[in-house]
């Protein structure tokens, strides 16, 4: 199957279950399909026990996608672009110190709390896997993913300072987490004994600083083009290409590429947009960028929900999936907890900004992708199913009940 055919394919099954999920089961866009790839998934799984001919072939075609290049390479770019282009910079810049804190501080936080407990838990299950190796775990899964709960959390009605909040950390965790994964996954592949804290350092504000810099740079570069051009066909290939060109040459000189989409989203969306663009510019862009978007989710949450067809599975995988669960709910809530109680020395927090923060956290098709980018030798097969096991979790059961979740505390 070309690529051409598998790029048609799963679109014309985006659309088909996204209208069955509008039409009849009504649950959030994204997670709904997922759910609905899920069933046809199992129903696969079962023709395949009567065709297994069939099974085989749908396997073949699901192994021909390139899941992590797919996330990581082309749709990761687009989808933090298009989130960062969308959001209001006054209301985040009202948030920034916990938006910054829990972005940075607690991504940290929870990469090592994951990676400590997970180690003594594979320890316990007889297996001696290496602390680092533990530490990429960690860093793989502390990023959230606010595209479905932000929207459910909206119909709850949400407070705007705590909808900041959690889009606003999603926006700079995918990055932090990326440069944590990179750095542990460098120091793994070479090893405590040949490298130094200074190489370390270096790893990091290479990427991390690197990141920020370009960003900023193709950001007033598009601001430039914006203010010397009317032609809001122009301003569109400019967004377009300040995503493509800029993530590509990001991976070139081997900085951050998602702190790159989301520092030059921000300033295209609040400051090019804003300030330089046409009325008619303005709504192009907008729902270029907005229909970007949900393309791509829609096409995202249904890869993960037909990757379970080859995501390998047992008794010892899943058990060490639902405990796995467990660790990153309560990493989540220490790393939420202990900086709110530093940030509270100049700030007020309601009661129950901590509970929907932690369960509001879902994981999403990053931490898929990047569990799909461990090495065999470092137990790369086992964090692919749990990390598989943890995003389930995480979509279907607290995505569907986040919202009912936050009503109620916010009206006890």
């Amino acid at each position: 199957m070309t690529i051409y055919n598998i790029i048609t394919v799963l679109i014309v099954l985006a659309a088909l279950f996204g209208y069955i999920n509008h039409r009849f089961i009504k649950l959030p866009g994204n997670i709904g399909i997922m759910l609905i790839s899920l069933f046809a998934s199992l129903l696969v799984l079962l023709i395949g026990q009567i065709f297994p001919s069939f099974f085989s072939n749908i396997t073949q075609a699901l192994n021909t996608i390139d899941f992590q290049s797919a996330v990581l390479k082309i749709m990761l770019s687009f989808l933090l672009f298009a989130a960062a282009i969308q959001s209001d910079a006054k209301k985040l810049r009202k948030e920034r110190a916990a938006i910054i804190t829990f972005g940075t501080i607690g991504v940290i936080i929870s990469t090592f709390l994951v990676g400590t407990m997970l180690y003594f838990v594979l320890h316990l299950f007889g297996l001696s896997v290496n602390y680092l190796y533990c530490l990429i775990f960690g860093a793989l899964i502390s990023p959230t993913d606010p595209i479905a709960v932000v929207g459910i959390l909206k119909k709850a009605g949400i407070r705007t300072s705590l909808e900041a909040k959690i889009s606003g950390e999603s926006l700079f965790n995918d990055g932090v987490g990326v440069v944590l994964y990179i750095t542990f996954y460098e120091i793994a592949q070479m090893g405590w004994e040949n490298i130094n804290g200074w190489d370390i350092l270096w790893t990091f504000l290479r990427e991390a600083g690197g990141g920020i810099l370009l960003g900023l740079c193709l950001g007033y570069l598009g601001y430039y083009i914006f203010k010397t051009t009317e032609s809001y066909i122009v301003e569109v290939l400019c967004t377009l290409a300040m995503v493509m060109g800029g993530y590509l040459l990001a991976e070139t000189i081997g900085v951050s590429g998602p702190l790159v989409m989301v520092i030059s989203g921000l300033i295209t969306g609040n400051k090019s947009i804003e300030e330089m663009a046409s009325t008619t510019s303005k709504d192009y862009i907008g729902k270029f960028w907005e229909m970007m978007d949900q393309l791509m989710n829609a096409v995202l949450f249904l890869l993960v929900g037909f990757e379970l067809l080859i995501i390998p599975f047992n008794i010892t995988l899943l058990s060490l999936g639902l405990i796995s669960i467990l660790i990153v709910l309560l990493s989540r809530y220490i790393s939420v907890r202990l900086p709110i109680m530093v940030l509270k020395t100049k700030r007020t927090f309601e009661n129950d900004v901590i509970p929907i923060l932690t369960w509001g956290a879902l994981r999403g098709a990053l931490s898929v992708a990047l569990a799909l980018a461990v090495p065999h030798y470092m137990y790369g097969y086992m964090f692919v199913s749990i990390t598989y096991i943890i995003v389930l979790f995480s979509i279907v059961v607290q995505g569907l009940t986040i919202g009912k979740f936050a009503k109620r505390l916010q009206n006890s």
